[in-house]
């Protein structure tokens, strides 16, 4: 029997309408002509409420979840003219990114989107910040520990509340994180004629999590940063301390991770396969150079993916993905990868040939070992496809006595490649004579 296609959405006439707290008697002129000529009202109950009598379309409240109820509910009204609300600007974090999808999968005509200033326009203006300088993080749908990525001692952030509880749990994960000192403002009800401001104090201060009944559920968390100097200092470059992850000593460390990521060299709205997770931490830094970077760790002991998942919430990646099982196996059906690191299981049988596979043109592959077996096998592929192979040698200054020596720690072989590049040319077999002796290239300072 064939497959039944996907049904299409009809070409419906959409139109996105920001609202703010103001409601009716905020929006321009343009945007209360599409509410009234609209045949169909969609928004939540809160937006619908705004609305006068003269807007006499038939009021249609979300359903949830709402992506998967968006093409029924725009073929159920099929040849009326639409109007959707949503809050603000419908573009930023707003239901008009998922409209605008849901119509180009179906091959319709892009909704037509009419916007209202946004809470984060609204409370910049209100603290004075420059929106250009002012970092937004969400929590609307998203988990909390998102936010623990964008902690910086003297960055200002706004976080998008998901409602009255919200700035009560923004204030224990900063006290967690060390951040207790930094001054908590929330606005509500802004653009509105119930708007004010609702505390002004810091993280270390704020009322417990009993008290948020007084909290409007439309509100906004403005925060200054501050870190107490004995926190933990995550910078925003790769590189973290080895510190911050929980482990079991399979953990790349510091400064071969540093390396690794700069060879994996990720770029926003990339996917990294990182294989033979271990403790996440290359999967993890991957994600924090970027909101949009994805990954997915693949680690075949149970009690290590979990740990994995602990350390992405504890550094604010909480998206990371953790495949529990043995690659490649574990790789099947997973998304196609921008890069693969591989830093454990390189001689598993048909793991790099895999790995290779699943690349497309310009992808890059990264693998690390300590051991003489995956160095001959990186050797051989080093051979047949080039890029680079380096050794990375690390020593750390150690008391030896009363006085100071270096530990050498392993040494790690590194191979990294991109798909595609020119093949490495194999050097010419040198004559076979009994006197020949290659010469190699010297540093200043080389015994020839």
């Amino acid at each position: 029997m064939p497959d039944t296609p996907a049904p299409r959405v009809p070409a419906a006439r959409v139109t996105v309408v920001g609202i703010g707290a103001d409601g009716w008697d905020g929006l321009p002129a343009a945007s209360q002509e599409a509410l009234r000529g609209a045949g169909t009202l969609v928004g939540g109950a809160r937006q619908l409420a705004l609305l006068p009598a003269e807007c006499a379309g038939e009021r249609v409240p979300w359903p949830s979840p709402l992506r998967p109820a968006v093409p029924g509910l725009l073929a159920a009204h099929a040849g009326r003219e639409v109007c959707v609300l949503a809050s603000g600007d419908p573009m930023f974090y707003g239901i008009g990114r998922t409209l605008t999808e849901v119509l180009a999968e179906a091959g319709a005509e892009p909704p037509r989107v009419l916007p209202h200033p946004s809470s984060v326009a609204y409370a910049c203006a209100r603290l004075g910040w420059p929106v250009e300088d002012t970092e937004v993080v969400t929590l609307v749908g998203r988990p909390l520990a998102g936010l623990a990525a964008a902690l910086h001692d003297g960055r200002r952030l706004l976080v998008l509340s998901a409602g009255a509880e919200t700035p009560a749990q923004v204030a224990g994960l900063l006290r967690e994180r060390g951040f207790g000192a930094t001054r908590m403002r929330v606005l509500e009800q802004l653009g509105g004629p119930r708007e004010r401001q609702a505390g002004d104090t810091t993280a270390a201060d704020w009322p417990p999590p009993s008290a948020a009944g007084g909290t409007d559920p439309l509100n906004v968390v403005a925060l200054d940063c501050v870190r107490a100097p004995d926190a933990l200092r995550l910078a925003a470059a790769p590189g973290l301390p080895d510190a911050a992850y929980e482990h079991d000593g399979q953990l790349t460390k510091r400064h071969v991770r540093a390396a690794t990521l700069a060879a994996l060299a990720p770029a926003p709205g990339e996917l990294l396969w990182d294989i033979g997770g271990g403790s996440g931490s290359i999967g993890i830094e991957w994600m924090r150079t970027h909101r949009a970077c994805r990954a997915v760790a693949v680690e075949r002991d149970a009690v290590r993916a979990g740990r994995i998942t602990r350390n992405a919430d504890a550094l604010g990646v909480p998206a990371l993905r953790v495949v529990t099982g043995r690659a490649p196996e574990a790789l099947a059906g997973l998304p196609a990868p921008d890069a693969v690191f591989i830093g454990g299981g390189l001689t598993a049988p048909g793991l790099l040939e895999a790995c290779w596979a699943a690349l497309p043109p310009g992808g890059r592959l990264v693998a690390n070992t300590v051991t003489l077996e995956s160095e001959a096998l990186l050797a051989d592929w080093y051979r047949r496809h080039g890029g680079e192979l380096v050794r990375l040698a690390v020593a750390h200054a150690v008391p030896v006595g009363g006085f100071t020596g270096w530990r050498q720690a392993m040494p790690v072989t590194q191979w990294s490649v991109t798909k595609g590049a020119a093949p490495r040319e194999a050097a010419p077999e040198p004559p076979a004579t009994a006197s020949h002796h290659p010469a190699a290239p010297s540093a200043p300072g080389d015994t020839p």
